[in-house]
């Protein structure tokens, strides 16, 4: 991968402010938002969601270990860092399968004295190995909060995707938690699907919009904690939240308990 082709991971890096990107993965998602303007407030709303659910399960539910699949570029406010906050004594493994991803991971990621952070080169095609691996960071006998945020959309078949959450989980014991948000095609489904077309030409690693009640299907034999699968933004809003902040755009997300 060079900086002459665009990168998802540096694109949605782009689209959350952010300085890890290329002018070719600037040009893509500047394009990308000609289409869908709201890529941005997407992609912003996204984080502001993994950022309450996970500070919601540390903070309220006790977790205090955390397994982020397709993690992309650590940024600001990444789950780490967020959980450590609310309880600094916790633990996170980061998963990606991208040599981009792991270069900036080992530069950026960092956890606190008190808790660990560990990152591993795994595909998110072989849980199994997943769960294994995680196993050597965190106690899996005790709950975790899984992580799977923008990254199943990138798996084009919904029975496949759907067989990876369950796989995922089959390693987890009673009383974990799932945290997953995807890109919908509800709210301005026709801008959106067409600029999907376009980064779908450009890009390597192609990106599936669903319907909520595909997503759905990841929360089966799941306990879906209040208010359920919703635009992220309106998932237990900061108090306050301006009406713009709460304005639904096509990112829904949810959090589920492993009974």
């Amino acid at each position: 991968m060079t900086d002459n082709v665009p990168h998802s991971a540096r694109v949605w890096n782009h689209w959350l402010g952010g300085t890890d990107n290329y002018p070719v993965d600037r040009q893509v998602g500047d394009d990308f938002a000609g289409f869908y303007p709201d890529i941005t407030v997407v992609a912003r709303q996204s984080r502001a969601f993994l950022r309450r659910a996970v500070t919601f399960l540390a903070a309220d539910r006790g977790v205090r270990q955390f397994l982020d699949v397709g993690t992309g570029i650590p940024a600001a406010e990444h789950t780490h860092q967020v959980a450590q906050k609310a309880a600094p004594g916790s633990r996170t493994v980061y998963v990606d399968n991208d040599p981009l991803v792991l270069a900036h991971a080992r530069a950026l990621l960092a956890g606190t004295g008190a808790g660990a952070t560990e990152y591993l080169d795994a595909d998110l095609h072989e849980p199994e190995k997943i769960i294994e691996a995680a196993g050597a960071t965190l106690d899996l006998a005790q709950p975790v909060g899984l992580i799977l945020m923008n990254i199943l959309g990138h798996v084009p078949d919904l029975d496949e995707a759907a067989s990876i959450v369950r796989r995922l989980l089959a390693g987890l014991p009673s009383g974990s938690y799932l945290v997953t948000a995807d890109g919908t095609n509800v709210i301005d489904g026709p801008a959106f699907e067409e600029a999907i077309a376009v980064w779908n030409a450009n890009a390597p690693l192609t990106y599936q919009l669903r319907h909520p009640d595909q997503i759905s299907r990841f929360l089966q034999g799941l306990e879906v904690l209040e208010p359920g699968l919703v635009p992220c933004a309106q998932w237990r809003p900061a108090p306050g939240a301006s009406a713009e902040e709460l304005r639904a755009v096509d990112e829904y997300g949810a959090v589920a308990r492993k009974p």
